[in-house]
């Protein structure tokens, strides 16, 4: 009976488009050749044969919403039908905050495993640690459980509470712990810290609602640190809110200049973002650090910056994600999320890559380039622009860097123990047995060395979690395999921000953008001169 009913809701809310379609358009449109009436007949036909003769009984809802995603993926790879069951969890991403314990967490052989709690949650604030297994939820085992049961679970309602059974390396038997559920943070800034003498390092994950008062944040930080000099890494940055890379890129830019321009089919679609007049921080030399992954938001951000000769742009070029969507919410809670505008930047490059190939090939494509470690030169393929100074600039889809530096490359082999975090479990279990590390970060930073030992401890694991090693292979990725060996001991004896200053000690991108600055400083006018860089060319 209910079937009977939900189906016949369907055909009236047909009859009913059809109705309106045929009251709003004019007469010459209705018997056009490309007019709605006539194809909405054919969707309607359609629909009528595979309801009374598919093998099986089908369901009119699955087959809806399928259609609806058909429709928009003939438009383009970022327009996007939302049900509503994904609409809350997609928009809490970027919202800044939810409720819930707080913790980042892995599902790591079957159990709910916490990579760290986030800082000043209920679960920082009860001392869970990196490492730490949640065994049981209520009294009720959480072996097996999936991602999304997790967060029915762990999330609620501030003032509530919720009791885990913790099984803590290294402590023989599992304990309880009563957390109450508060407002948790979801930051922005991953990590900021001096990297160099007088040089600042910020990583940005993404634009959500509170970035830039995060990024304000970071950089009052490494001010009174003595900061004269950014590292802004978007890398993997794939964007969010384009109020958030406006206000970043206003940082920076100053005099009215144009930041970003859309342009559409309706008058509404056509925008101009311009800087302020307010230098809400001292200019300094700076580069960003993009990559394939660094998309929509990020490519604003450093379109700005290179269109002005406001800093150097570093790494490979961005992913090319320039169209502009516009969410707008249906009656039964779901949204469609539709391109209305392309981006532009100041020059007037198209940020949006190419998509007319496929979506295959659209997402594959970003990594075929083949960036070599130099400046860039003059492409056939690519339209040329220039900067306010008159550097050229290149367009075709994307941020193209003025140095470009490859991501380093590892084996299948290494790839499989980063997707099975193993380095992160490898290194719980160490920590666990060597707490007394912990005493001094700057010391293990510089001291402490990942050996001949360690290493043969780190082959049985892997071993013994049926990876196979080549010694081939482990040989090639030997110097990536100590860094995240080290960098994951580091995260569990402290934090993710230890984790991130360790990491990037191995980064080649990071560590080529730091020779850069001179050049960065010289593109902007400015005059600096690292002293570690000074001493380095005395040396040489």
């Amino acid at each position: 009976m209910r079937k009977i009913k939900k189906s016949t809701a369907i055909w009236s809310l047909i009859i009913i488009v059809f109705f309106v379609l045929a009251f709003n358009f004019s007469y010459s449109i209705l018997f056009s050749a490309d007019n709605a009436f006539q194809q909405m007949a054919r969707f309607m036909e359609v629909y009528k044969i595979v309801r009374s003769y598919y093998v099986e009984s089908v369901d009119t809802e699955k087959l809806m919403t399928g259609a609806i995603q058909g429709m928009l993926e003939e438009l383009d790879p970022h327009s996007v039908y939302i049900e509503p069951k994904k609409l809350k969890e997609i928009t809490e991403q970027f919202q800044g905050a939810y409720q819930g314990i707080g913790i980042e967490f892995i599902i790591q052989n079957k159990v709910i495993t916490v990579v760290s709690p986030i800082a000043g949650s209920p679960s920082e604030a009860l001392g869970l640690k990196p490492g730490d297994q949640i065994i049981k939820i209520e009294g009720k085992s959480a072996y097996g459980i999936t991602e999304s049961d997790v967060q029915k679970k762990l999330k609620g309602r501030k003032g509530t509470k919720v009791t885990v059974t913790i099984r803590r390396p290294g402590m023989h038997d599992p304990f309880d712990v009563t957390i109450t559920r508060d407002e948790i943070p979801i930051y922005s800034v991953m990590a900021n810290f001096i990297i160099q003498e007088k040089i600042g390092y910020i990583y940005v994950g993404r634009f959500a609602q509170k970035t830039v008062d995060e990024f304000d944040k970071a950089v009052r930080e490494l001010d009174e640190q003595g900061m004269e000099a950014l590292l802004l890494d978007l890398r993997g940055n794939a964007g969010g809110y384009l109020d958030q890379a406006f206000k970043m890129a206003d940082r920076f830019i100053d005099g009215n200049k144009k930041i970003v321009y859309t342009k559409g089919r309706i008058p509404n679609s056509n925008t101009e973002f311009l800087a302020t007049h307010r230098a809400t921080h001292k200019k300094m030399p700076l580069i960003i650090l993009i990559d394939k992954g660094s998309a929509s938001a990020s490519e604003i951000v450093a379109g700005a910056v290179q269109d002005w000769d406001r800093g150097l742009i570093v790494g490979e070029t961005s992913f090319g994600k320039g169209l502009v969507q516009t969410q707008m919410p249906l009656k039964d809670g779901s949204a469609l999320r539709i391109t209305t505008a392309r981006y532009y930047t100041p020059s007037g490059r198209l940020i949006q890559r190419s998509y007319e190939d496929g979506l295959m090939d659209y997402y594959a494509s970003v990594y075929q380039d083949d960036d070599v470690e130099e400046p860039v030169k003059d492409s056939e393929d690519k339209p040329v622009f220039y900067t306010e100074a008159g550097r050229e600039v290149y367009g075709g889809g994307g941020i193209t860097p003025d140095i470009k530096i490859k991501h380093g490359t590892i084996t299948k082999q290494t790839t499989e123990i980063v997707f099975k975090r193993l380095f992160f479990e490898f290194g719980s279990q160490y920590a666990t047995k060597h707490s007394h590390l912990k005493n001094n970060f700057d010391s293990f930073k510089d001291n402490f060395f990942v050996d001949k030992p360690i290493l043969q401890n780190f082959k049985s694991f892997i071993e013994s979690k049926d990876v196979s090693l080549a010694d081939k292979d482990f040989k090639k990725d030997l110097k990536y395999i100590k860094l995240m060996i080290k960098a994951e001991i580091a995260r569990n004896l402290w934090s993710s921000r230890q984790y991130y200053q360790v990491r990037i000690s191995g980064d080649k991108m990071v560590q080529g953008a730091l020779q850069h600055f001179g050049k960065a400083a010289k593109v902007a006018g400015l005059n600096w001169v690292s002293d570690k860089r000074a001493s380095n060319d005395r040396k040489l």
